[in-house]
């Protein structure tokens, strides 16, 4: 799907901007750029990456948006992160590395692999 075109770092700006837009209503290229720890240009840049993939609209000042698509991104990156995470704990990692682990981990793993791990945790339950 879409989520394939994305580099990691453009998934790591959707999950920042879908998170800050949860948790304060808005999100703005300073507010990111703290969240993921980059420098802004490197925010405005990927920002503008995500407008032509057609994940946000942005406008210069004013705080960036999801559209559809790009809350159907977040949501598909958040879910399999909460399953990594969960699948992690399973085996026994502590949550706080399990929350690192998922990160690094889903952007590496073929579909393939995120599918097999979605049954075993599914199956778990």
């Amino acid at each position: 799907g879409l989520t394939m075109a994305m580099t990691k770092s453009l998934e790591d700006y959707i999950e920042a901007i879908h998170y800050l837009i949860q948790s304060t209503g808005s999100a703005h290229v300073a507010e990111i750029a703290k969240t993921i720890g980059v420098k802004m240009p490197s925010v405005t840049n990927a920002v503008i990456e995500l407008a032509k993939l057609g994940l946000v609209t942005y406008e210069k000042y004013h705080s960036i948006k999801l559209t559809k698509a790009g809350q159907e991104a977040a949501a598909t990156i958040y879910e399999r992160h909460q399953m990594l995470t969960k699948f992690l704990v399973q085996l026994g990692v502590p949550n706080e590395e399990a929350e690192e682990d998922a990160c690094a981990m889903e952007h590496i793993l073929s579909p393939i692999t995120i599918e097999c791990i979605k049954k075993f945790v599914g199956e778990k339950h």
